[in-house]
């Protein structure tokens, strides 16, 4: 078919299906930097955005940084002061020259610095916009949060563990399951900008990530024949 056909042109011609797509993260530990790497795998180019005083935190984690090296494959970096005048300046030069800006941050913390959807988007109307946060729009939407809350909170870790001892799963499955859902619907707003030429805002959020993790693993283990991989 022909979306078939496009593709295999562009693979023989050696580009990636995101290739001229530029990205710019600000993203920590394993959710922003797994929705990046995901978009820098298909081709993205990606600038991942760090502190000056010592880099992204998983820089000085246990293991090497092993996990820093890992989901920041196939990106560039730069360090920038976001709260300093000359900081600001600089990443407002970026922002323009990008198409998707990934804000992995604490609720809030770049409205607070004036460098939110809010104002990235009268500066860049064509920007898309991907924030992943401990939860979707409700009372909880201000509250910062992690993977393993989000395991605790949606009752992931109650299916995962024995009767009565709950137990995280062995990896950041809710850190990468929402980094994976974010980036669908960024890819879903990629072609909705080519017809009417505007980005928009695109929230992922853990909680409800592990929401619907719990809801399939119960679907799984109810009813044999449903397949867990149809829904993760």
């Amino acid at each position: 078919n022909m979306a078939t056909a496009a593709m295999n042109d562009g693979q023989a011609a050696g580009k990636l299906p995101l290739a001229g797509i530029r990205v710019l993260e600000l993203g920590h530990i394993v959710a922003g930097p797994t929705a990046s790497l995901i978009l820098a795998d298909l081709g993205a180019d990606v600038i991942k955005v760090e502190r000056p005083d010592g880099g992204a935190q998983a820089r000085n984690m246990p293991g090497a940084a092993s996990g820093y090296y890992y989901f920041n494959r196939n990106k560039r970096s730069i360090s920038i002061d976001l709260k300093s005048s000359g900081g600001k300046e600089a990443f407002l030069k970026l922002v323009k020259t990008v198409d998707i800006c990934l804000d992995n941050y604490a609720p809030g913390a770049l409205d607070r610095l004036g460098l939110g959807y809010g104002e990235l988007s009268k500066l860049h109307p064509k920007l898309i916009y991907l924030a992943i946060k401990g939860f979707l729009p409700g009372p909880y939407e201000l509250r910062p949060s992690l993977d393993e809350l989000a395991q605790m909170m949606g009752g992931l870790a109650f299916m995962t563990g024995p009767k009565g001892r709950p137990l995280r799963a062995g990896a950041s499955v809710i850190d990468i399951g929402a980094a994976t859902y974010g980036v669908i619907g960024v890819l879903a707003a990629l072609h909705v900008r080519d017809t009417t030429g505007r980005g928009q805002m695109i929230t992922a959020g853990l909680f409800e990530t592990s929401v619907l993790d719990r809801k399939s693993t119960r679907l799984n283990s109810s009813h044999g024949y449903i397949s867990y991989a149809v829904f993760c």
